[in-house]
């Protein structure tokens, strides 16, 4: 029978002992190899003695293995000076995710010197969705000496130009499209679009769309882009054009749409007959998208075409109903949105209705969405849209009842309604949170300890700071780098 050491492995010849010998590389610092421990631990005459002495060396070779694991920061920004493009794209990926910005700089510092596609575009897209315009030198460069670059960084470094509305990027844009190559202008069209979003310029770049559209040819897949970016400009330039399009009965449906959506961007009352004209449309999608538009307008007229909308058999121009009316906050809707929450049999149109009832928040609608939400025999989808409205309107005052149903539904394990309602808690922020808070960070639950980190974090919960410290040493690293990072955010040491 074959003899077991210390750590329960078995002796040398089996897997065991390969799992051993790659331990000891790790804590090599600590007893070189087992010969080693064995020759000391054996010149001990004393039984106790040299349990003790194993003990202890058992104790160092396991600091030794907890000393030996680098710092996160410092493996990631070691990724960023060394790592292969994949290893980067990679951390830039996990740093997107997890919304971080402590290796902006570092990031900056790469992408100058670097024509990496991967790199390039990773980099562009995570400073982009945060609308941060540090990279927007780098990005005008790939636009000029787009020959030297991949398509994919060119096309990153438009789309990046036109999230951060770059006012800069005007004229190389143009430039863009004056040459007319197809593989930018879609992307170029659109960029123009929310550089144009920005102000001064809106006027000019509406003007120049328009007549691109009109005395030149930007293509039949381009079109739809031209429209949608007059749309982003806000300019009142641009609506005689689009109400043009929208009211042809001509023109495809799609640029119509589109048409119609760029007027409710807009939202001039110029463009309001438009619009009006074509909630009667023959075409449903038209219709849904006419009564969508109208949300931004107001008067008698946009009133009953919406409360109209929600007779239309067709789903999506309820649907549209119910959002024009959470958008405007129209009382006059709750009698429809109540009856639409109930009972519509298309669940997208009952979801519209109890967020624009959250929406409208009067005291017939608090009560309407109360009872969605305490009535157990509705759908977990009902409560928990029904649920987030009301923590939304009031928290203070549901709060107690909110976690009434978020335990009876653990308890009854109720997972997706569970799951719905611990993520909305954990965006609540109330003045009496902080006992669900530690209730939460007390679970052993990895998305109850989350959950009372966010709600932590969110209402400023200092007096949670022990609570916090035992988190941050949980054996899960990825739960305790977000305690640490929640401490860091609330100033606790």
């Amino acid at each position: 029978m074959k003899k077991k050491n210390l750590f329960g492995f078995f002796s040398r010849g089996d897997a065991g002992t390969q799992r051993t010998q790659r331990l000891r590389k790790v804590g090599s610092g600590v007893l070189k190899n087992n010969a080693d421990f064995r020759l000391f631990s054996s010149s001990v005459s004393s039984a106790p003695l040299r349990l003790c002495v194993m003990y202890l060396g058992f104790i160092l070779f396991s600091a030794a293995l907890l000393f030996a694991q680098p710092d996160l920061e410092e493996v990631q920004l070691n990724t960023i000076k060394f790592g292969t493009e994949t290893e980067i794209a990679a951390l830039i990926q996990t740093l997107r995710t997890e919304e971080a910005d402590y290796l902006d700089e570092e990031i900056i510092a790469l992408v100058e010197h670097t024509r990496n596609q991967k790199i390039l575009a990773g980099a562009l897209a995570f400073f982009g969705e945060r609308e941060k315009n540090d990279l927007a030198d780098r990005a005008i460069r790939a636009i000029e000496e787009r020959d030297d670059e991949a398509n994919e960084t060119v096309l990153a470094a438009i789309d990046y130009l036109g999230k951060i509305k770059a006012g800069n990027a005007d004229s190389f844009l143009r430039e863009l499209l004056e040459r007319g190559e197809p593989r930018f202008m879609n992307a170029a069209f659109r960029a123009l679009g929310r550089v144009g979003g920005s102000g001064e310029i809106a006027d000019d770049i509406a003007e120049y769309l328009v007549d691109y559209y009109e005395n030149r040819d930007p293509g039949d897949g381009n079109r739809r882009e031209v429209i949608i970016a007059l749309g982003n400009t806000g300019s009142v330039k641009a609506v005689e054009f689009l109400a043009g399009i929208a009211t042809d009965s001509e023109e495809r449906i799609p640029l119509r749409i589109s048409a119609l959506e760029s007027l409710a961007k807009i939202g001039d009352p110029s463009g309001l007959d438009a619009v009006l004209t074509c909630v009667s449309a023959k075409d449903p999608n038209i219709r849904s998208a006419a009564v969508t538009a109208l949300g931004p307008f107001s008067g008698e007229a946009v009133d009953a075409a919406i409360l109209d909308a929600f007779r239309d058999s067709f789903f999506r121009t309820r649907v549209a109903a119910a959002q024009a009316s959470r958008q405007r906050k129209l009382a006059a809707a709750v009698p429809y949105l109540k009856f639409r929450a109930e009972r519509d049999e298309v669940p997208a149109v009952r979801d519209d209705a109890i967020r624009a009832l959250g929406a409208i928040a009067n005291s017939d609608a608090i009560k309407i969405l109360e009872d969605l939400f305490t009535e157990r025999k509705n759908s977990e989808r009902v409560r928990i849209i029904a649920g987030e409205m009301i923590m939304q309107i009031d928290p203070g005052k549901f709060l107690d009842s909110f976690v009434k149903e978020l335990d009876e539904a653990k308890q009854k394990r109720q997972t997706a309604l569970y799951n719905g309602l611990i993520k909305i808690i954990g965006t609540v922020k109330s003045p009496n949170i902080e006992p669900i808070a530690r209730r939460l960070m007390q679970d052993r639950g990895v998305v109850e300890k989350s959950t009372g980190l966010d709600i932590a974090a969110n209402n400023n919960l200092v007096g949670l700071a022990d609570e916090i410290r035992v988190i941050a040493e949980d054996k899960n690293e990825g739960l305790a780098r977000r305690a640490r990072r929640t401490l860091e955010k609330l100033g606790i040491q």
